[in-house]
């Protein structure tokens, strides 16, 4: 039987687990998918040696960037964005091991986003701009949908601003508001990240990756304005949809 997996610490509930499990029961694939959730990357190493039958990967936090190193290739895409969450495992006729890393995060965000995105949206800003997804996320509004992009985060750093920097006037210009942190996620429904909210209007687009609750306070305050907002579901199904064929590519 082959075997998939997610890698991450800590894990907890895991959206892949139970798409994989579910997909594989109904198109009969002889196959399973379980969580490998390791307190330091250079575990990676034994659950390679514990499975043998492992074909391919997910790596999520706070792996995305730690991964690479462990890896023989990556793709151009991968590379560029510096994160990885996809890793296909093939084994040589001497048993050696070939890991290749991908990047499934700007496939799923962006084909997600671009049904959304108008042509006044020229401007966006990524709120939390350091972690493997936010990355992803700048790629693919850079690169994909020709968006500039402007990086948020809690304290100062070379290239970003502050929530504090956030203006009504910045607002006026920066019109697609993408979260990429943790801000709002169940158990926490009650938190959002700091905006002035009032200065959102129908010219607003906001997108949230996460998507427990479905409809976060970040975006429930976005709608109250007449913005049009889009959580992180599809995303994920996008992403294990893009995993697939890259692990059987």
């Amino acid at each position: 039987m082959d075997k998939y997996g997610l890698l991450g610490y800590p894990l907890g509930h895991s959206f892949s687990r139970g798409y994989f499990t579910e997909k594989f029961a109904e198109e009969h694939i002889d196959a399973e998918y379980l969580n490998f959730e390791i307190p330091a990357i250079q575990e990676l190493k034994q659950v390679l040696a514990e499975n043998p039958e492992l074909r391919g990967l997910n790596c999520t936090i706070p792996y995305k960037q730690q991964i690479i190193p462990y890896l023989d290739e990556l793709s151009d895409e991968a590379r560029e964005i510096g994160a990885v969450n996809v890793i296909r495992v093939r084994k040589a006729a001497d048993g050696s091991l070939n890991l290749k890393g991908f990047n499934s995060d700007v496939i799923g965000f962006t084909r997600s986003i671009q049904p959304f995105i108008q042509p006044h949206h020229q401007k966006a800003l990524i709120l939390g701009c350091t972690g493997g997804a936010s990355k992803a996320i700048r790629y693919g509004l850079e690169k994909k949908l020709g968006l500039q992009t402007l990086g948020v985060s809690r304290k100062p750093a070379e290239g970003t601003i502050t929530y504090a920097d956030i203006t009504p006037a910045l607002l006026q210009e920066y019109t697609v508001i993408v979260n990429c942190t943790p801000c709002g996620m169940f158990p926490h429904v009650d938190e959002c990240p700091a905006l002035p909210y009032e200065a959102l209007d129908e010219r607003h687009l906001l997108f949230d990756c996460i998507y427990n609750p479905e409809e976060t306070l970040f975006l429930k305050k976005g709608a109250q304005q007449g913005a049009a907002i889009k959580n992180g579901l599809e995303m994920l199904i996008l992403q294990a949809i893009a995993s697939w064929e890259f692990w059987n590519s």
